[in-house]
């Protein structure tokens, strides 16, 4: 895998789990302690999206 399509597929990952999070927050009986884990997997991707995309400017 290419590293533009890897991040590619790190963007799609982090919109995905950037909707899961506004559709856990809306939804009734979701603990807030999924919604954390679901906030520290963007933050994560997210991260990790930056890193690469440093490496690939440098």
């Amino acid at each position: 895998m290419s590293l533009s399509s890897h991040l590619e597929e790190l963007k799609r990952k982090h919109q995905s789990l950037s909707d899961a999070v506004e559709e856990a927050q809306r939804a009734p009986g979701v603990s807030d302690l999924r919604i954390a884990e679901l906030k520290k997997q963007k933050l994560r991707i997210k991260e990790e999206i930056s890193r690469l995309s440093a490496s690939v400017n440098a």
